[in-house]
């Protein structure tokens, strides 16, 4: 076992001395995942914050960014993707063409539907935030050589497919 330790290793510790008829095993890995969850919350909060961005702004304006050129989704495309109820999408995307982000156009294919499109400012503060993000998500993992970082990433990838399937 590796000579330093962390604040799990001290919880676990404590908890093995009073229930030693239990293994820890589980929360050795899923509670460090928790603490670097809150981690990458702040380093995110604070990319998108540096981008004059929300969170919920984010995950609009990246899905659409991620669409390539147009840069533009029906609202039924963009609910797929941030898994929001359709009167919260019609909010945030109200909201965004209030900010000018994003803006509403006839679908051409079908004059009864609308597609959000992605401003051009809208698309520069995405680019901005995206780069602040890899940057801050980077600094996070510098401790580990990328093999380490590939191959913990296939391990979450394996953990993860068992709750996304």
């Amino acid at each position: 076992m590796s000579s330093e330790h962390d604040e799990v290793d001290r919880i676990l510790g404590a908890w093995r001395t009073q229930r030693p008829d239990l293994d820890f095993s589980p929360l050795a890995v899923l509670s460090r995942v928790d603490r670097l969850s809150r981690h990458l919350d702040r380093a995110r909060r604070e990319a998108f914050r540096r981008s004059d961005l929300e969170p919920w702004e984010w995950d609009v304006l990246s899905a659409l960014r991620r669409a390539g050129e147009p840069f533009q989704l029906s609202p039924k495309q963009l609910l797929l993707q941030t898994l929001v109820s359709s009167g919260t999408m019609t909010n945030r995307i109200d909201r965004l063409v209030g900010r000018r982000l994003v803006r509403r156009e006839a679908d051409p294919a079908d004059g009864r539907s609308v597609l959000v499109t992605l401003t051009d400012d809208g698309r520069t503060r995405v680019d901005a935030a995206i780069t602040r993000l890899v940057d801050a998500e980077a600094e996070l993992l510098a401790v580990l050589p990328r093999a380490d970082r590939e191959r913990l990433a296939a391990l979450l990838r394996k953990l993860s497919l068992e709750f996304d399937s």
